[in-house]
C-alpha cells in the first residue's frame, strides 16, 4: 500500500513541477526568475525546522512581511508553490520511517485534500484586505498552538501525552477526517498544519510520532494540488517560489538525517514572538487598507 501511496504522490508531484514550469517558461526568454540568496536561506532555515515538527508557513510569512519580500495578498500562494519539493521530499522520508495505520493515513490524506482543493479555490480569488484579516487570524491561531505546545512539553505531566495508538477506528476516525479537512482548508490561508495536526493526534489518543507521516503525508499530496489554482489564477510571486523550493530541499535532508534531537522550545518560543508580531501587522494593515469603490454602473440614454 505504501508502494501505491509513494507512486501517487510521484504523480501529483509531476503534475505540479510540470504546471509550475510551463509558467516559468511562458514569460518568455529571459524571464525564467533566479532565486535570490535571502529567500534561499530563508527556506533553508524553515524547512530544517519544519522537518523536526516546528512548521515553515508560519514563520517564513512572519519574514515576508517584515522584509517586505512579497506582496500580502500573493504570500499563501507563494508558501503553497514553493513549499512542495520540500514537503513531498519530508512525506517520503517519514512516511518510510515512521508507522501508522494506513487505513487512517489513506483517509487523512484525502480529507486534507479535498480541504486544500476547496480553499484553494477560495484564497486565489480574494481580495487583498480579506487576506490580510485571514492570515492575521490564521497567525495569531499558530501562535496560540505554538503556546500550547511549548507549555505542554515544559510541564511534568503533559496535557495532551498522546497513546500508544498507530491508527484510528470508527467515530474517533470520523472525528481525525473531519479535523484534516478543515486543516487542510486553513493551510490555504497560510495556518500550516503541522502544530494543530500534531495537537489533534494526541487529543485522540494516538502516538504523537504517528503524526509526523500523517501531516507531512497530508501537506505533500494538498500542496501540488492547491498549487494548481494558485499558479492559474497568478496568485503568487515566481522568484520568491523558485527560491523557497531550492533552499528547502536540502534543509529537509540535513534535518531528518544528520539531526538527532533539538531542544526546540526555546525555538518555538522565538517563532511565537515573530509570529505574533506578524499576525498583528496584517491585521492592522487590514484595517488601515482603504477599500478600492466600485466603479458605478455607465449611465445609458
Amino acid at each position: 500500500m505504501k508502494a501505491v501511496l509513494f507512486v501517487t504522490l510521484a504523480g501529483f508531484t509531476a503534475i505540479y513541477l510540470v504546471a509550475f514550469l510551463r509558467r516559468l517558461l511562458a514569460r518568455g526568454p529571459g524571464g525564467v526568475p533566479g532565486p535570490t540568496r535571502g529567500q534561499t536561506l530563508l527556506a533553508f532555515v524553515a524547512n530544517f525546522f519544519d522537518t523536526l515538527g516546528i512548521g515553515s508557513y508560519a514563520p517564513t510569512t512572519a519574514a515576508f512581511r517584515f522584509f517586505g519580500m512579497v506582496p500580502d495578498e500573493k504570500i499563501p500562494g507563494t508558501l503553497t508553490v514553493g513549499y512542495v519539493l520540500p514537503t513531498v521530499a519530508q512525506a517520503f522520508i517519514f512516511i518510510s520511517i515512521i508507522q501508522v495505520e494506513m487505513q487512517t493515513l489513506v483517509l487523512l490524506i484525502l480529507a486534507s485534500v479535498v480541504g486544500s482543493w476547496l480553499g484553494a479555490g477560495v484564497v486565489c480569488r480574494l481580495p487583498r484586505r480579506s487576506i490580510q484579516y485571514g492570515m492575521g487570524a490564521a497567525l495569531l491561531i499558530a501562535a496560540m498552538l505554538f503556546v500550547l505546545k511549548n507549555l505542554d512539553e515544559m510541564r511534568g505531566t503533559p496535557v495532551f501525552p498522546g497513546g500508544l495508538a498507530l491508527g484510528l477506528h470508527d467515530g474517533w476516525l470520523i472525528v481525525a477526517v473531519a479535523g484534516n479537512l478543515i486543516l487542510g482548508a486553513l493551510m490555504t490561508l497560510g495556518i500550516g498544519m503541522y502544530a494543530p495536526s500534531l495537537i489533534m493526534i494526541s487529543l485522540l489518543g494516538m502516538d504523537p510520532k504517528a503524526a509526523f507521516p500523517i501531516m507531512m503525508g497530508s501537506c505533500a499530496f494538498l500542496m501540488p494540488l492547491a498549487s494548481l489554482r494558485f499558479l492559474r489564477a497568478g496568485a503568487y510571486q515566481p522568484r520568491t517560489a523558485v527560491s523557497l523550493a531550492l533552499g528547502g530541499v536540502p534543509a529537509v535532508f540535513l534535518a531528518a538525517f544528520l539531526v538527532k534531537a533539538l531542544p526546540l522550545v526555546w525555538v518555538r518560543w522565538l517563532v511565537i514572538l515573530v509570529v505574533v508580531y506578524a499576525g498583528l501587522g496584517l491585521l492592522r494593515s487590514a484595517v488601515r487598507e482603504v477599500p478600492i469603490p466600485s466603479k458605478p454602473p455607465p449611465v445609458t440614454l
